[in-house]
């Protein structure tokens, strides 16, 4: 009973998580994102190659299907005659089946991201989609990444080292806020696919060559008439 909910949760998260958000939105602006700037399609070489909007919409649209993703099935299975959304109306079986069905949504949706069938299995390195099943399954975890996130980007200006930290900050954020085993499981997993994914980056900051991000500079404004 248990194999065939955690299987159509890999197909529909990995499905999910395949929708290339920064290829199409970069494709609407008439730019292949594959070839221009770091040739990522994750919302930070989109910011570089063509501004903060685009950027800021692929990160939330990437960050919505991560949410979706974990939270499909918890809403259908939570929602119904009897049952209330936070478990209020699930025995403890049905509460287990339900974090773990999400879990594997989530996982199979950074696969997604990450090898995306619609793009020959190229994609983004899951920042965003992390950030928005997290937000589902443990808001207060992503909070604390966030805080680190931020304050690493802030001092250094570099991306991949604020994405690192980030990613390192997960599982010990959840460790410290007693959360579930399969929860710190699941934290661990995810921190080492997103590291892994940045260990491109983690060689260039070793030997100094890692770009900082730099705002675009606003086109000259025309002469006054």
């Amino acid at each position: 009973m248990l194999l065939l909910p955690l299987l159509i949760a890999a197909v529909v998260g990995y499905l999910l998580g395949s929708l290339p958000f920064g290829y199409l939105v970069a494709r609407a602006k008439g730019v292949n994102i594959f070839e221009v700037g770091s040739k990522n399609p994750g919302a930070t070489n989109v910011r570089r190659v063509l501004g903060s909007g685009p950027g800021n919409l692929v990160f939330i649209l990437d960050a919505l299907k991560g949410a979706l993703a974990t939270g499909w099935f918890e809403l259908f299975w939570t929602v119904g005659p009897g049952k209330n959304w936070g478990h209020g109306g699930l025995t403890p079986g049905e509460a287990n089946l339900g974090l773990a069905v999400a879990m594997a949504s989530l996982i199979a949706a950074l696969l997604g991201h990450s090898y995306s069938c619609f793009t020959k299995f190229r994609g983004g390195k899951g920042v965003a989609t992390t950030a928005g099943g997290f937000l589902v399954l443990m808001p207060w975890v992503l909070v604390i990444a966030v805080a680190v996130w931020w304050s690493t980007f802030k001092i250094s200006r570099y991306v991949s080292l604020a994405s690192i930290l980030a990613a390192l900050a997960l599982p010990i954020a959840a460790f410290f806020l007693h959360s579930p085993p399969l929860l710190l499981g699941l934290a661990l997993i995810i921190a080492g696919f997103v590291i892994l994914r940045h260990r491109a980056n983690i060689v260039r900051l070793l030997n100094g060559t890692e770009n900082r991000f730099v705002k675009k500079p606003a086109p000259p404004q025309p002469p006054p008439s």
